[in-house]
């Protein structure tokens, strides 16, 4: 049995930053493990070291060798191997749809032929949370979206879920595999990458991959989805800052709300 997990690397800025063009200058980022993914890595890996039939985790992102950092520490939480897909064809700064990444990572999920896709219920970055259903599409595959508790019978080849719909509501419901799994933040309690797993995701391979590799062409990347501007919304609010002593701070308030009706 595997089980394939997607992850991705996200960008998050500094506090104050400066946009180049239609991004964000290069030197204001910082690059992670998009937390969502975080979740689904730890569901992948709980369940192999729960189940002895779980042959390997295998972790699957689509960027460049920069983000081979990231995909190391899901390695270095549990999973066994990785596969990074990238090539000429992405443009920098392009951002993919949901069809575009699900039918990247099918190419890879035909080759590995898993029995369980985890993926996470969206990415910090672009937050449109498709990509998992997508790629159930593709592969034909049932799928479980939002899912916040999991329990997988090997016997049955039966997932036992949890569903977080709108409303607070919540769907109990049963999944065969071959399945994906959009996961849920608050599913587990994501472990932190120890030194021995640092040391070890080192020497575990991470395949590259080009679109002509998968036997896809660049037809697999063009997307309706771009980026026209970006720019800094300028304030609209009125605040004013009091400043001094807390004593002055205090009475300034104090006079705010009684300028505004609110205390006598």
């Amino acid at each position: 049995m595997k089980i394939l997990v997607t992850v991705k690397e996200v960008a998050e800025p500094e506090d104050d930053f400066e946009i180049s063009g239609l991004e964000i200058d290069e030197k204001f980022l910082e690059y992670d493990l998009n937390e969502w993914d975080d979740y689904a890595v730890e569901e992948a890996v709980q369940l192999k070291e729960e189940n002895d039939e779980v042959e390997e985790v295998i972790a699957v992102t689509i960027g460049p060798e920069r983000s081979e950092e990231t995909i190391r520490m899901a390695l270095a939480k549990g999973a066994d191997r990785a596969v990074r897909v990238w090539d000429d064809a992405f443009e920098a700064g392009e951002v993919l749809d949901p069809n575009a990444k699900a039918d990247i990572f099918a190419a890879v999920a035909e080759e590995e032929d898993p029995d369980i896709v985890f993926t996470g219920v969206q990415a910090d970055d672009d937050s449109i949370g498709g990509t998992g259903v997508a790629l159930a599409d593709d592969l034909g595959f049932q799928w479980a979206a939002v899912v916040n508790s999991f329990e997988y019978d090997l016997d049955e080849g039966v997932a036992n879920v949890h569903r977080e719909l709108e409303g607070g509501v919540e769907e109990v419901t049963e999944v065969d595999a071959p399945a994906v799994f959009t996961i849920q933040t608050g599913i587990n309690e994501p472990r932190y990458a120890s030194l021995r797993g640092i040391r070890q995701a080192q020497s575990k391979e991470i395949a590259p991959k080009t679109l002509d590799d998968l036997g896809l062409d660049a037809s697999a990347v063009e997307t309706p989805i771009g980026i026209n501007d970006m720019y800094e919304p300028e304030t609209e609010s009125d605040a004013e800052y009091i400043e001094g002593s807390p004593e002055e701070m205090a009475q300034g308030v104090a006079e705010v709300l009684k300028n505004k009706g609110v205390a006598e």
